[in-house]
């Protein structure tokens, strides 16, 4: 049996799960292929996870892993490296694990394919929110040549505050990424604290929450002409590049 988890905690409703149960029984896999969910609340227990299965061929790894998992990995590959952050393992032949960041390339991908990012090409981006989530995104913005600016509720030079967002920085930075957990179900009459009345059919909004399907950010954007995307293709490409990293 070839086995594939998910570690994190808590785990609740998984992406993960269900999508690569399907992809094994829709590619007549499901006889020897297997995804499970361990919820592990510290990273320290990583090795004695690797030790207790040792049919257990890769893992996913989310929240709050992504970076305490690091110590625990034999390797790292170049690009988790530059992230600071993995959210792959693969269990390789002689039992080390290296570490592997297929966030970058679900977010990249998705985006670099979205018909009005390809029309727009935007040079510019707005991050709004400054959690775990935004190191794959930063990294993958410069990688395009995309210059980005955090929008944060800390006060810091670093930042941009949310009161600092007028009609003139959404028209220079156009393309505006929800990398806060804002809107997501059940709290879906939430959004990030914009002005939203300044958005044109100029701007872009990238939510990274995919459930709902449209959220209130998105919505609102729709309303005066941007152009809207939520985060399950994101989902979906980091998942098929997990998979690509374990069977390479």
């Amino acid at each position: 049996m070839n086995l594939y988890a998910l570690i994190g905690f808590p785990l609740g409703h998984s992406f993960s799960k269900r999508y690569f149960t399907e992809k094994f029984q829709r590619e007549g896999l499901a006889e020897t292929h297997v995804y499970e969910l361990f919820e592990l609340p510290e990273a320290n227990e990583l090795p004695a996870l690797v030790a207790q299965w040792p049919e257990l061929k890769g893992l996913n790894v989310t929240i709050p892993h992504k970076k305490a998992v690091l110590p625990f990995l034999t390797e790292l590959d170049p690009l988790a490296e530059r992230i600071g952050a993995v959210n792959v393992i693969k269990v390789q032949s002689d039992g080390t694990l290296k570490g592997y960041n297929s966030d970058y390339w679900g977010f990249r991908w998705s985006l670099e394919r979205w018909e009005p990012f390809q029309q727009l090409q935007p040079k510019k981006a707005l991050i709004l929110g400054d959690g775990g989530a935004t190191k794959a995104v930063r990294i993958a913005l410069e990688d395009l040549g995309i210059t980005y600016k955090t929008v944060s509720r800390k006060e810091s030079d670093a930042f941009l505050n949310y009161s600092d967002l007028n009609a003139d920085v959404l028209a220079e930075y156009s393309l505006l990424i929800n990398a806060t957990p804002l809107g997501t179900y059940p709290n879906v009459d939430a959004c990030p604290d914009l002005p939203y009345a300044s958005l044109t059919e100029q701007n872009l909004l990238y939510d990274l929450v995919y459930n709902p399907e449209e959220t209130l950010f998105m919505k609102r954007g729709a309303e005066h002409g941007a152009a809207t995307h939520n985060g399950y293709r994101m989902l979906e490409l980091q998942a098929e590049k997990s998979w690509e990293i374990w069977n390479e």
